[in-house]
C-alpha cells in the first residue's frame, strides 16, 4: 500500500472506494485492530446508542444537553447528509479538514503496519477516526451511534461503558438482523453491559420482552420508558411541549424545537438517561435548555417556508413521518417529493403515503448512486393508487425547481424518504445560495 494522502479531498476518496457494504470483519479481528490503535480515547466516559430510528437524534439530544452542562463531548453519528465531516462533531462542531486528515493518517498508518492482513471496512474506518479525534480533544463523555444492528457492530468493540441507549425498534436491515422484531431487538439489546443503565422505550410487547430478559440475564440496569412518562403534548407552530417523568423527578416541562411528533419520544430517552449519570452538572435546567436548543438537520426539517425535509427511510419511519403531516394545519395543497433505494421495503412505504389521503400531488425522482430505486419501479410503485396527481422527474434539480414554481401560498411541500435524498437536497440547497 503506496499511497500518500496529502489532502481531505484525497482522503475522502479514498473512504468512499472502500466498500460500505462488503462482508465486514470478524468482532476479533476489529477488536485487535482497535488495540493496535492503543484503545484511543478509553478514558472518555461512552454513551452507546443502537435502534432502528431516532438514534441519531438522540444522539444529537445528548450532545446538546451536555454542552449545556458545559462537559466536553464527542458524537460520532451516520450517515452524512453533504459533508463526511458531519460524522464527527466535538463541543457541536464539525472537525476540520486538517483534524479529519490527520485522523486518516494514524489509522492508515496503523493499516500499513499491517501489511495488508487487515484493511477496515468503510464504518469501521470512520469509527476508528473518530476515537482517535476524541483522543486528541480528550473529551470526557463520547457519544457513539451504532451503524447497523449492535451487537456486532465495530462500535460494540469498546468494552467500558457509562451508559447504553435502544431507540425504537423496527423492521430495517433485516438481511442482516433478522426477519422478525424479536430477532432485530436482540441484535441490538447486543450493547448492553453488565452492571450498566440502558434506556430504552416500552415499544411492541416482542420487543419488551427481548429487552427486559437480556439485560436480566446479563446483570444490565433497565429503565424501560412507559408511555404514562410523556403526557400533556401540546403541539405548536414550530415547537412541541411536552412532560416527562424523570427517575428521580415528578413531571418536567420540555420543549423540542421542531414540529415533527416523533422527536418526543427521542428528546425523552436522551433526558431519561442523562438523569441517570448522576452527575451534578446536569441540572434540570440544562437538560430543558439542551433540549430546546437542539437542531438536528434532516428531521422534519424547515428548508425553506412551508418546505419540510425528512430522512425517514423504512416503514416505521414513514409513519412517524405522516402522523406529523397530519398534524400539520394546510390551507392549500399539500405535496410530496419522494424517493427510496432499492433495499428498502419500498412498495410498503408507497402504499403508506399514497394511502394517507394527505397529499394532492405526490411526485418522484430517483437518486443518485448504485443503491438507487429506479424510476421506472418508483413509478410502478404508485401507479395502482388513485386520490392524487402523479408526477416523475428525471432528476432533483428539475422536481425542486418545478416544486418550488409551482407552490402557492398556503400549500406545503414535503421532501421523504431517505437520508440519501435528504442529503441530495441539501447539496443542492448549497448550490443554490452559492450562486
Amino acid at each position: 500500500m503506496e499511497e500518500t494522502f496529502e489532502t481531505y479531498g484525497a482522503a475522502v476518496d479514498y473512504i468512499s472506494a472502500t466498500p460500505k457494504f462488503t462482508t465486514k470483519n470478524s468482532m476479533e479481528d476489529t477488536a485487535l485492530f482497535w488495540e493496535r490503535l492503543g484503545y484511543p480515547a478509553k478514558k472518555s466516559k461512552i454513551l452507546h446508542i443502537a435502534g432502528t430510528n431516532g438514534k441519531g437524534s438522540v444522539c444529537a439530544y445528548l450532545s446538546s444537553v451536555l454542552r449545556e452542562a458545559g462537559i466536553s463531548c464527542g458524537m460520532f453519528t451516520s450517515p452524512h447528509l453533504v459533508s463526511m465531516r458531519e460524522r464527527f462533531v466535538i463541543d457541536g462542531k464539525m472537525v476540520s479538514k486538517d483534524d479529519f486528515l490527520y485522523a486518516f493518517g494514524v489509522v492508515m498508518g496503523e493499516v500499513k503496519r499491517l501489511a495488508s492482513s487487515y484493511h477496515p471496512t468503510f464504518f469501521e474506518l470512520l469509527f476508528f477516526m473518530a476515537m482517535v479525534l476524541f483522543e486528541k480533544y480528550g473529551v470526557e463523555y463520547v457519544i457513539l451511534e451504532t451503524g447497523l444492528g449492535g451487537r456486532l457492530d465495530a462500535t460494540n468493540v469498546v468494552g467500558e461503558k457509562k451508559l447504553c441507549v435502544i431507540t425504537a425498534i423496527g423492521y430495517d436491515h433485516m438481511e442482516y438482523l433478522g426477519e422478525t422484531l424479536a430477532q432485530i431487538a436482540g441484535e441490538k439489546a447486543g450493547i448492553m453491559r453488565p452492571g450498566v443503565p440502558v434506556v430504552y422505550p416500552e415499544g411492541r410487547e416482542e420487543v419488551n420482552r427481548v429487552m427486559e430478559e437480556y439485560a436480566k440475564r446479563i446483570g444490565a440496569k433497565s429503565f424501560p420508558i412507559e408511555k404514562a412518562a410523556i403526557k400533556e403534548i401540546k403541539i405548536r407552530h414550530k415547537t412541541i411541549d411536552f412532560s416527562l417523568h424523570l427517575h428521580y423527578y415528578d413531571y418536567i416541562g420540555f420543549t423540542v424545537s421542531t414540529s415533527a411528533l416523533y422527536q418526543v419520544e427521542n428528546a425523552s430517552l436522551a433526558a431519561s438517561a442523562l438523569a441517570l449519570l448522576d452527575d451534578g452538572r446536569i441540572t434540570v435546567s440544562a437538560l430543558q435548555r439542551g433540549i430546546r436548543e437542539t437542531v438536528w438537520e434532516g428531521r422534519m426539517e424547515e428548508i425553506l417556508p412551508s418546505v419540510y425535509l425528512d430522512g425517514a427511510h423504512n416503514v416505521d419511519g414513514i409513519r412517524a413521518f405522516l402522523e406529523t403531516v397530519k398534524q400539520h394545519s394546510c390551507t392549500g395543497r399539500r405535496i410530496l417529493l419522494y424517493s427510496t433505494v432499492r433495499d428498502k421495503q419500498y412498495a410498503r412505504a408507497a402504499d403508506l403515503l399514497a394511502q394517507a389521503g394527505l397529499f394532492d400531488e405526490i411526485c418522484l425522482v430517483p437518486l443518485q448512486g448504485d443503491r438507487a430505486l429506479p424510476l421506472a419501479k418508483l413509478t410502478d410503485c404508485f401507479g395502482q393508487y388513485t386520490g392524487f396527481e402523479r408526477k416523475a422527474f428525471e432528476t432533483l434539480d428539475a422536481a425542486f425547481a418545478e416544486l418550488l414554481a409551482q407552490k402557492h401560498d398556503g400549500d406545503k411541500v414535503y421532501i421523504v424518504g431517505s437520508l440519501y435524498l435528504a442529503g441530495e437536497v441539501k447539496a443542492l440547497l448549497r448550490r443554490f445560495d452559492n450562486d
